[in-house]
């Protein structure tokens, strides 16, 4: 059986960074990451959007704007793609998770909502046709990754709310006074860890040097603001643009 990639139906498949402060974000991630951040010319709102690899891999929202409530702090929403928001949206409800914004309508963009599941991680239903979704040819979005206390029962909520454990999900175990409330976090894929690592550390941010379940270079790399990715050393399979 294939495995399913970031953008499948019942997997991640985009991210909104959602920040007070969308200049400085984008001259960030533009740096340390080599991002590319455009205004999309055919949407009404002129959202902006990220480009990784010259792939659409997410867009920024600005947190000063009338839809969001006053001292919000910056994040980062990530979409799961189902086939059927509302249904979907029940049976997350029945299966312990809390709602925040009940499923409404985006214009073409498709039908959304937003949870927050059993171990406190906040994630979003998105009812959209692909060309709104991470393709597999971006090769960098990777992975998604939940670090919480009680990784085996945010697998079970997943599992029973979309049918299936995601291919591209990891639960890991966290404890501690240190660690951050859960959150999801995407996995992206760079050149050259080491470059990363001493870009950040030029623009203010100091990168966390890890290694992932294949024993691959790993940082957990944050903006000023605190929006928080996981980057890897990329490998010839993300060379080549396969599944």
């Amino acid at each position: 059986m294939t495995p399913r990639h970031l953008g499948a139906h019942h997997e991640f498949c985009w991210m909104d960074l959602k920040t007070h402060d969308p200049s400085g974000t984008a001259a960030f991630f533009s740096a340390v990451l080599g991002w590319e951040f455009a205004v999309d010319e055919n949407d009404w709102r002129e959202a902006v959007t990220i480009f990784a690899d010259g792939h659409r891999t997410g867009g920024v929202s600005d947190l000063a704007g009338p839809l969001y409530p006053a001292g919000l702090p910056a994040h980062i929403a990530y979409y799961i793609a189902v086939e059927d928001v509302d249904v979907v949206t029940d049976r997350a409800m029945k299966e312990g998770a809390h709602l925040v914004l009940a499923p409404f309508d985006a214009g073409e963009q498709g039908r959304i909502a937003t949870l927050v599941d059993p171990v406190g991680a906040a994630f979003s239903l998105w009812q959209t046709h692909e060309s709104y979704r991470w393709t597999p040819a971006a090769g960098v979005p990777e992975s998604m990754t939940l670090a919480c206390d009680r990784p085996e029962q945010a697998r079970d909520f997943y599992a029973a709310m979309l049918g299936t454990v995601p291919d591209r999900a990891h639960f890991v175990p966290a404890h501690g006074p240190d660690v951050p409330a859960p959150r999801w976090e995407l996995t992206v894929v760079a050149d050259d860890v080491d470059a990363v690592a001493g870009l950040a550390l030029a623009h203010g941010q100091e990168a966390r040097r890890e290694h992932d379940h294949d024993g691959r270079p790993r940082l957990r790399l944050s903006s000023p603001e605190g929006l928080t990715f996981r980057v890897v050393q990329r490998t010839p399979l993300h060379v080549t643009g396969r599944a």
